[in-house]
């Protein structure tokens, strides 16, 4: 079993920068790609950016695409997201996962880990 605890959330103001952390409890994670999902209210989860095992590929959701950069660290276990020009419209309840496979992108049925989410607010 692996645990994902998400950190690093937190209230900004628009245009700041914000980076969130998620740190598995087993490095087994470092042969799976992983993710960061959000959620708002009343939403579904939606994806934002995910990453393969070796940090060879990335993959962003449209909407963060050249503010949003994912990011790894195999020997410390942990997944980014630094956040960069924030929007009130990214304020969400932000989700790691980890996936079963090296490669994975927006499908959420390839990922069988998730944190319990860690909240970022971006007032205007």
């Amino acid at each position: 079993q692996v645990r994902l605890t998400e950190s690093g959330g937190g209230l900004v103001q628009e245009g700041a920068s914000l980076t969130v952390s998620c740190t598995a409890s087993r490095r087994t994670t470092s042969n799976n790609a992983m993710a960061w999902f959000r959620q708002t209210p009343g939403k579904g989860r939606e994806f934002v950016a995910s990453i393969s095992w070796n940090s060879g590929n990335s993959i962003y959701a449209d909407s963060v695409k050249g503010r949003f950069t994912i990011s790894r660290d195999n020997a410390k276990s942990t997944l980014y997201l630094q956040m960069n020009n924030l929007k009130p419209e990214d304020t969400a309840l932000y989700y790691c996962a980890a996936s079963r496979y090296s490669y994975s992108g927006s499908d959420q049925t390839t990922y069988n880990y998730w944190g319990q989410g860690t909240q970022v607010t971006v007032s205007s």
